[in-house]
């Protein structure tokens, strides 16, 4: 389980860099780090599980309201941006990543 936290704390900490190039960056940056601190707070134990549990909830209803009204894919390539629909499906997917290791550290963390 440590390795799992580390490796998504990393994981996390990419998904923030490259949320530099975004016009809304310090919104996405900033969840993501958040995410990141979650998973290294959770190494030394240092949060209660339901801390975890809240942060799922939140990272979910985000994704869920994050969800494009018309979903189009999320191309990878160069046609990646073809519409906003694509990146709201991006968002909510990468949302959906953090709720779901939110999730699995509240659970087994």
């Amino acid at each position: 389980m440590r390795l799992f936290k580390i490796f998504f704390g990393i994981v996390f900490v990419i998904f923030s860099y490259f949320q530099l190039n975004d016009p809304d960056s310090g919104v996405w940056i900033a969840i993501y780090s958040f995410a990141a601190l979650a998973c290294f707070m959770s190494i030394r134990n240092l949060w209660p599980s339901w801390v975890f549990y809240v942060l799922a909830g939140g990272y979910l209803i985000a994704a869920v309201l994050q969800w494009p009204p018309q979903f189009e894919g999320i191309f990878f390539g160069e046609t990646a941006m073809r519409s906003l629909n694509i990146e709201l499906a991006r968002e909510s997917l990468g949302l959906t990543i953090c709720a779901a290791v939110m999730a699995v550290i509240g659970k087994w963390g």
